[in-house]
């Protein structure tokens, strides 16, 4: 038997890793809205779309854009 401690089964997938959306930045959020990235900026400033702050950079989820996107369809 190893010495090496094993991750809880609750946490992460099969390997113990943790599966999360990867971030994209800026000008790849844009490039998926086709805005510019300034534009998205101002949206996470508005707080219409959320993303987090990484030093300097933007970072965002595909998931956040595409919800974004929905919501202003469905209004």
């Amino acid at each position: 038997m190893s010495d090496e401690k094993k991750p809880p089964a609750s946490v992460g997938g099969p390997n113990g890793r943790i599966d999360r959306e990867p971030l994209l930045d800026s000008y790849q959020a844009a490039a998926i809205l086709k805005v510019h990235p300034r534009t998205l900026q101002r949206l996470v400033h508005r707080g219409e779309i959320a993303a987090v702050h990484v030093g300097k950079l933007w970072r965002f989820r595909a998931s956040s854009l595409t919800a974004w996107i929905d919501r202003d369809i469905a209004s």
